[in-house]
């Protein structure tokens, strides 16, 4: 089964819905009990997440009866979720609010996401910013692009290779195990520049765009991956796990590295791990 152009416009139109609706309402407006902890202080939910989650599924089954939907926070109650994504014959994960911790302080630096995904292959990829009002998206095969309302698509494409002197990153160290981590942020001065956003869909969109080089993660919920991953690699990219493996969204562990090209990410990974 394939995705089409006009499922993810489709699934965009949807994400874009949820965040008019359920979203940017709360923005700057959540109130104590709209916001609870899950697995620890750094793992935040709220109000708006559940919502625009529940909108999200409804319309992705009305559309598409039958798929299977890994959400974020139907996974927290449900993890058996995440082992049928492997084997269904069409998955949709999503994450509802990807940068929640922003969000909740108030920061406009969050966005929504989705990936559809066919018997464990991700085909199409989609992440949008409620602020902004645009959509990052992906279909196997056909490229990466911006999309804006009234404005005509424009192609997506990862920067140029550079030496890591050279390279900006966006480095997720806060789920790498010790003594990994130590050695991660000892070495990461070897690079031009380096950051994180606390939302992987906009270190996604910042990448894919080609206004940084790098992206590091650990800890690999599909939700959060899967949508950046395939617009990062319709847009030129490479990327794979630390042990030079290929990443597939039934994988939560083993980290990424997300590159310009192979050799930058063998000169990235020769940097930071060794």
């Amino acid at each position: 089964m394939q995705l089409s152009a006009d499922d993810v416009s489709v699934l965009t139109a949807i994400l874009a819905q949820a965040a008019q609706t359920e979203i940017l309402p709360r923005f700057k407006s959540l109130q104590d009990g709209d916001v609870r902890m899950k697995t620890s202080v750094f793992d935040p939910v709220t109000e708006a997440d559940e919502a625009a989650e529940r909108a999200i599924s409804a319309a992705i089954r009305s559309r598409w009866p039958g798929a299977l939907i890994v959400g974020e926070e139907a996974t927290a109650a449900d993890p058996s979720l995440l082992t049928q994504l492997a084997d269904a014959e069409l998955a949709f994960v999503v994450d509802p609010i990807d940068g929640t911790r922003n969000f909740v302080a108030g920061l406009p630096l969050f966005g929504v996401m989705a990936a559809a995904i066919v018997r464990g292959t991700i085909v199409a990829g989609i992440i949008h910013d409620p602020i902004c009002g645009d959509t990052a998206h992906a279909l196997k095969g056909q490229g990466a692009w911006m999309s804006r309302p009234g404005q005509d698509p424009r192609r997506l494409h990862v920067a140029q290779p550079a030496p890591v002197s050279r390279m900006e990153a966006f480095a997720g160290t806060n789920y790498l195990p010790e003594p990994l981590r130590a050695r991660v942020l000892t070495n990461l001065p070897k690079l031009g520049s380096f950051n994180w956003l606390r939302c992987s869909a906009h270190e996604y969109r910042t990448a894919s765009a080609g206004f940084c080089h790098v992206l590091l993660y650990n800890r690999l919920m599909p939700w959060d991956h899967a949508p950046g991953w395939l617009i990062h690699q319709e847009a030129g990219g490479y990327s794979a796990h630390f042990d030079g493996s290929a990443y597939v969204p039934a994988h939560t562990s083993g980290g990424l590295i997300c590159a310009p090209d192979a050799a930058s990410w063998q000169a990235v990974r020769d940097a930071l791990i060794g």
